[in-house]
This record gives C-alpha cells, structure tokens and sequence, in this order.
C-alpha cells in the first residue's frame, strides 16, 4: 500500500493517478474538508495531523511499503516528520514538489527567505499590507504590522476554527477575506482594488497555487509584492505527476506495492 501525505489539489491529484494504475492508497489530509474532496477521488482517506511517531505506527500497522509527500511546498515539519518516520521503517521516501512560478524581473517584487523578513519588507513598501500566505504564521506579520501602525487585511480559507483564530488575534471582521483559492487575475485585481492594498505578500507556491494571478494582478496595480521564497527542494523530489508514476512503476519497489 502507498501512503500518500496530501492537502494540495496536486496531492488529489497523484491520489487520483494511483488508483487509476490500480495501487491501494491511503491517503492523508489534516483537515475535514480536506479528507471530504479525497473520498471523492474513491480513496481510503485518515484525517488529522501527524506527529513522526504518528507516521511509524500508520506505516508499520497498515504495511506501508511507500510514502510519497505532496504536501504543501512550504510544509516544511510534515515533510520532515515524513522523511524521519520513513528512515526508522526504512521504506522509500517520494517527494512531489510542484514548479515554482517564473517571475518577472521587476523593481516592485521583492524576495525574502523567511516570514519574519517578509513582514519587515512589507511595512516598508505600504500601510495597508494584503497577506495571502494563510493563517499559520499570521501572528508574525500581524504583529510587525501593529508594531509599524499598518492595516493588516488576510485572505484565508473559509474554515471555522481559521475565522475564529483570526478573530482571536484581534482580526476584525472587516480585515477577513474569507474564501478558497486559487483566485483569477480579475479577481485578484478586484479584491486588492477593494481592500485599498498598498503591498501583497504572498508565497511562491507555483501556477496551481495562483501565484502568477497574484503576481500579475498586483504588478497590473503597481503595487509592491513581497514573496516568501521556498524551502530548499530535497534531493529525491519529482515535478511532474507523470514523473512521479515513471518513478514508481519502474524502480524496484514495483513489485512491493
């Protein structure tokens, strides 16, 4: 049976490819919502976070004979988890990591390598700060933003307990943009119009993520983008589904799925 650590369209996607070739699949998502949009795919599917011991106990109980990672490109502790529970059951460790987008050479895109460093970029650049890096480190750029007397407007998923965190750290109800990406050119441009944007930051997560809409649609208004650059891409890592399946169907764990 093959693991599949999923939450990415990309992941349903794989998941999809897996069965079609007639491979058992677990998949894995950490949310609800995330586990729903699986099943429908005819997957067998767990929900909820998994911690490295998490992972050894599926791996060994289910007879795993391979984990491949479709994760988020910026999942870095999943992944990590992932290729550690995979050492201690010595099974092969596959990661997906979906292209970056190209971006332009351009005076109002700005690189970083961190988020602590995105939102210090980002109060240089404007006071109203459009963030659409997600929740998980929202209370780093919140609190830059407050330190600096800038606005800080958050496009997250339309998830419950997402809106209740924002609310949490203060968020009113009028700086959440609650909706489900990816977003089109159009709109983006809409929202940013709307919500007076002075600077974007968003993350490098590639053609399937929306980065080139934001991208677009933020240069189209000439508004500064500051962008989240990737972790470094782990040695064993695919592109492409159509490599991925190469991959599997032709080293000799075949015969072990």
């Amino acid at each position: 049976m093959i693991l599949v650590l999923s939450g990415t369209a990309d992941g349903r996607l794989i998941v999809q490819d897996l069965i079609n070739h007639g491979y058992n699949v677990l998949a894995s998502a950490t949310t609800p919502y995330g586990g729903e949009l699986l099943t429908r795919h005819g997957a067998e599917v767990i929900i909820g976070r998994l911690s490295i011991n998490d992972m050894v106990a599926l791996i060994k109980n289910r007879h795993i004979k391979l984990l491949i990672d479709a994760t988020h490109p910026y999942a870095q502790q999943v992944s990590e988890n992932a290729r550690q529970a995979c050492a201690r059951t010595q099974i092969p460790y596959l990661r997906y990591q979906r292209e970056e987008s190209s971006l332009p050479q351009h005076p109002l895109i700005h690189c970083t390598n961190s988020y602590e460093e995105a939102a210090q970029q980002a109060v240089r650049h404007g006071k109203v700060i459009f963030l659409t890096t997600g929740s998980k480190t929202l209370n780093i750029f919140l609190n830059t933003a407050r330190q600096h007397g800038a606005r800080l407007v958050v496009r997250v998923l339309p998830e419950p307990e997402v809106i209740q965190y924002c609310r949490q750290l203060g968020l009113s109800p009028a700086d959440i943009v609650a909706m489900q990406g990816p977003f089109s050119l159009e709109l983006n441009r809409a929202l940013f119009k709307q919500y007076e944007a002075e600077v974007v930051v968003t993350k490098n997560s590639g053609t399937i993520g929306g980065t080139d809409t934001k991208v677009a649609a933020a240069l189209e208004l000439g508004l500064p983008v500051v962008i989240i650059s990737r972790p470094r891409v782990p040695d064993n890592s695919v592109t492409s589904r159509q490599e991925l399946l190469k991959k599997i169907n032709n080293e000799r764990m075949l015969h072990r799925l």
